[in-house]
This record gives C-alpha cells, sequence and structure tokens, in this order.
C-alpha cells in the first residue's frame, strides 16, 4: 500500500473537539478518522458519515437463517423422510417455529458480526497503524490526511488554534497489513511532534 502524510492533532476534551471538527471541515480540510477513548454521541454525523447499513445486513442474514430453517425441516420432514407423528401432517408449521427462531437469530448474529469484523478490519494477524498511544487512553485524536496542496505548518497551526494540545506529521500506511504488535513497528516515519 502507499504511505500517506498525516497531521495528527490530540484533544483532551469532548467540548473541544465537537467544535475543532466543524472548524476543520469548513475550512476543506480531509479528516481520515477520529479516535476516541469512548463512545461519543453525534461525533458521526459531525464528521459527515453516512448512517450504517449493518442492521439491512441483519435483516438480510436474518431472512436467509428462516429460509434455511423452513426449507430444509420441510424437505426432511415432507419429502426426505416423512414420520408420522401422532397423526400429525407432515407439514406441521407450529412445530418449526422455535427452530426457525433459533435459525434466524443465529444466522443474523454470526452474520453481523462477521460483516461488522469485515468492514473495521479486524482479525487475526491485521495490523494498522496507531496515530497516537493515548488515542484508547484519554486523547480524542483528530488525523488529517495532507494533499500536494497542504500547507503542514499552517495545519498544525490551525489544529493548535482549534484547541489542539499536541499536533504531530506522520507518514503511514493508510490499510491495514497483516503483523502482529509485539514487534516494532516500522512501517511509519514521525517527524518531530510539535507541542502546543
Amino acid at each position: 500500500m502507499a504511505k500517506k502524510k498525516f497531521v495528527v492533532g490530540c484533544f483532551d476534551e469532548e467540548a473541544v473537539l465537537f467544535p475543532a471538527v466543524k472548524k476543520v471541515r469548513t475550512a476543506g480540510y480531509k479528516i481520515h478518522d477520529v479516535y476516541t477513548p469512548f463512545a461519543v454521541h453525534g461525533l458521526d454525523h459531525a464528521l459527515g458519515l453516512r448512517e450504517t447499513s449493518l442492521h439491512t445486513a441483519g435483516f438480510i442474514y436474518g431472512i436467509t437463517g428462516t429460509s434455511t430453517a423452513l426449507g430444509s425441516i420441510s424437505w426432511i420432514l415432507v419429502k426426505d423422510w416423512p414420520l408420522n407423528f401422532g397423526g400429525k401432517p407432515n407439514f406441521s408449521l407450529p412445530a418449526w417455529i422455535p427452530i426457525t427462531f433459533e435459525l434466524t437469530v443465529l444466522f443474523a448474529a454470526v452474520g453481523m458480526v462477521l460483516t461488522f469484523c469485515y468492514l473495521c478490519q479486524l482479525a487475526p494477524f491485521v495490523k494498522k497503524h496507531h496515530f497516537h498511544p493515548r488515542a484508547t487512553d484519554d486523547l480524542f485524536v483528530m488525523v488529517i490526511e495532507c494533499t500536494e496542496k497542504t500547507n503542514v505548518d499552517d495545519l498544525q497551526a490551525f489544529l493548535s488554534s482549534a484547541g489542539a494540545i499536541e499536533t504531530d506529521v506522520q507518514v503511514a500506511e493508510e490499510g491495514w497489513w497483516l503483523g502482529t504488535y509485539d514487534k516494532e513497528e516500522t512501517t511509519f516515519e514521525n517527524s518531530n511532534p510539535v507541542v502546543a
């Protein structure tokens, strides 16, 4: 993957982060991502992200589970191996509801977990670049992708004026790669951090 240059700004309060996100977007910079130590409600709307389609995928997986359950049970008990259960008809839909429900829930749950892991690129031995070690501790980290026209010094000054307590320039791969975190990370180069 190609390496890109990013400007990283660290904020210590959620109340400072929201106006900074709006200022950065209004100024026309492309925000790569914002990393927070906890879920921040409304941040996705402030970043201009669309609503997730994970619930639609969950519905499709659930319907697939329902169809699989009804199709397999009806084929087994009606066509392949019909049994006489006390004179009940072979196609006995009310008796199949518990199994159908369980298979619907199973397909939806497992499918949504796997889809979520795929979309977030979460898997064993999949490694992503960490822009700041305190991003999962107590800092809100905004990462801005630089272009050829981006003046890095002006952007760092802009972030400092927007409330960033620390700014940094990093060159890193945008996506993920195979590796483990027990080895030294050598896929990016840090410039000297500028503390505001």
